[in-house]
Formats: C-alpha cells, sequence, structure tokens
C-alpha cells in the first residue's frame, strides 16, 4: 500500500525543517504544495527553501515554471498524480508539504476538470476590480454561484476572479466543476497540520519579514514592476513592494503592510485547514510526535503491517 504524507499549515510555521528531517528518517521525497514556490524567479519573496535547508533531499516542484505560465490546482493535481507512480517504485511513501490549501485538496480529493473559457473573461475582470474594486464582483459570484460564494475566501481576489471567468465563459457555477469525491486514488493519505500559539507564530512571521527586506526583496521586486498583472506576483510579499516603488508610502510603512498581510494570510490558511476534520495538529518542534503518528497511521490503514 502506498502512503502520502500531507504536511500542511500556516506561513512561517516550520514545515520546511520538519519535512526535511521527516524526509530523511523516512527515506522519502518531498513534493512542494506551495504555489508562490513553483516560479523560478521567485526566491526572496515566497522564502523558498535554500540547499543547506533541504539537506540533499529532493523537492519536488520548486523552481520549475517562468512566471509567465499559468498553473492552476486542477494542473498541480494532475502533474502530481503522474509524478506519484514514479516515486513509489523507490518506496511505498511520498510527502507532500505546503500552504496552498485548494491545490492539496485537488491532490487528495480530485477536482472536476475547469472548463478553459477566453481569457478575455480574466481581463475584463481585472480591469472592473481595478476601477470598481472586490466588492461588485463578490456580489455577481453571490449571485451566480452561492455555493462557491459561501466557501471562497472574500478577500482573495485572484480566486473570486477565476471563479467568476469560469460562470461568464462557461454560463454554469464554478461550483459545479469541483467536487468532493476522491477520483481512484491508488494511495493513501495521512494529514498532519502544523501550528504555534498565535505570538510565536506572528514574531516567526515578523522575523521572516525583516529576513526577507535584508536579503534584498525590494530589488528582488525591482526586477518585475513591467510584470506586474502576471498572477505569480499578485501575491503578498510582492503587492506590498510595488506600492513601496510607486511612492505610495515609505519602506517602514511598506514592512508593516507586509507583516500585517502576511499575518492575515496565515490566519485564513489556518482557516481552511482546520475546516478538515482529517487533519491532526502538532507542534512543529514535536518530530517524534509527527513520526509516531505517521507511522501508527500507516500501521493502521495496512492493517498492522508497515511497509516503509
Amino acid at each position: 500500500m502506498n502512503f502520502l504524507i500531507v504536511i500542511a499549515g500556516p506561513t512561517a510555521v516550520g514545515k520546511t525543517n520538519l519535512c526535511v528531517n521527516l524526509a530523511l528518517e523516512l527515506q522519502c521525497e518531498i513534493i512542494s504544495a506551495d504555489s508562490r514556490q513553483f516560479y523560478k524567479e521567485l526566491s526572496i519573496g515566497t522564502a523558498k527553501p535554500v540547499p543547506e535547508e533541504m539537506k540533499g533531499v529532493s523537492h519536488h516542484f520548486v523552481d520549475f515554471i517562468p512566471i509567465e505560465q499559468e498553473f492552476s490546482a486542477g494542473k498541480f493535481e494532475m502533474a502530481t498524480l503522474q509524478l506519484l507512480p514514479k516515486l513509489y517504485q523507490k518506496t511505498n511513501l511520498a510527502l507532500m508539504t505546503g500552504g496552498s490549501g485548494l491545490y492539496i485538496q485537488a491532490v487528495c480529493d480530485g477536482m472536476n476538470d475547469i472548463p478553459e473559457v477566453d481569457l478575455i473573461f480574466r481581463k475584463e475582470l481585472y480591469e472592473e476590480l481595478e476601477i470598481h474594486g472586490l466588492q461588485p464582483l463578490l456580489e455577481e459570484l453571490k449571485i451566480k454561484d452561492p455555493k462557491y460564494y459561501a466557501m471562497v475566501d472574500h478577500k482573495n481576489p485572484q480566486r473570486i476572479i477565476r471563479a467568476l471567468e469560469v460562470c461568464r465563459g462557461a454560463g454554469q457555477p464554478y461550483s459545479a466543476f469541483r467536487t468532493d469525491k476522491k477520483s481512484g486514488r491508488n494511495f493513501k493519505v495521512i494529514k498532519i497540520g502544523l501550528d504555534r500559539p498565535r505570538e510565536e507564530l506572528f514574531a516567526r512571521i515578523d522575523a521572516r519579514v525583516d529576513a526577507m527586506i535584508a536579503a534584498g526583496l525590494v530589488e528582488e521586486v525591482r526586477k518585475f514592476r513591467d510584470k506586474r498583472n502576471f498572477n505569480a506576483l499578485k501575491t503578498v510579499g510582492y503587492k506590498e513592494v510595488f506600492g513601496l516603488l510607486d511612492g505610495e508610502y515609505d519602506e517602514a510603512e511598506a514592512i508593516r503592510l507586509l507583516k500585517r498581510n502576511t499575518r492575515r494570510y496565515a490566519k485564513r490558511q489556518l482557516t481552511w485547514f482546520k475546516k478538515d476534520t482529517e487533519f491532526e495538529w502538532f507542534h512543529p518542534d514535536d518530530f517524534y510526535g509527527v513520526l509516531e503518528h505517521i507511522r501508527s497511521g500507516a500501521d493502521r490503514l495496512m492493517f498492522g503491517t508497515w511497509g516503509c
């Protein structure tokens, strides 16, 4: 029996260190489910792990597409399902980690095929967002797809626009093309969530932002001023620096916004994962507790045989 060990949690919680040590112990490879770390050109603002942190462990889907390329949860699902059989030829488990809940859900539970629609709908929606703000788009989504409206993050314009472009282009609710049914998975999933006391997590977020600034985040973002309309750059860590470069505020305010928005992002990530009752929660420092849960979970699923 093959296993996919999912280790999820908010940004800066400490996923990388724990997962690398687990991969070394279990002799398996890591699949990144952090949608921002997919992009080759983005490193500082995505807190991409450096070789020293990876400790020789293979990390899949880090640095593998250019920022111009669109990469959806559905495409990630397909790419991961193509990769897993190759990993399972080496050992019977793989480890997937990240904070992108929709991408993790796509691999674990499957998604129906989302229809491709003319990009003109997306262009129009972003123009409307720029002129009128997010609220009118939310109201449209509430009418056209109340089911998805009830579950989507109301502060995430990318998700709202993605849903609306399908509603407009396909003439059906976006939720009609999504499913919670597992689609013929030939592996068992063990889900582990990582969390810390709120003050501890926020202190780590603040320290990470300070480290990013010191490492040259502003210069990294400066290189992409003419590409800011790409989805990859419409995320926390980049949009705040664009405001600084545009002269909307000074560096101190940019750092304040970076820290505030990253904390808010972390809270949204936790809200998403906490809705899934299959997750068992641990502090990231509890290496042996997590390891024991993986082993006992695999034993339970295999009716008493640990195959690693």
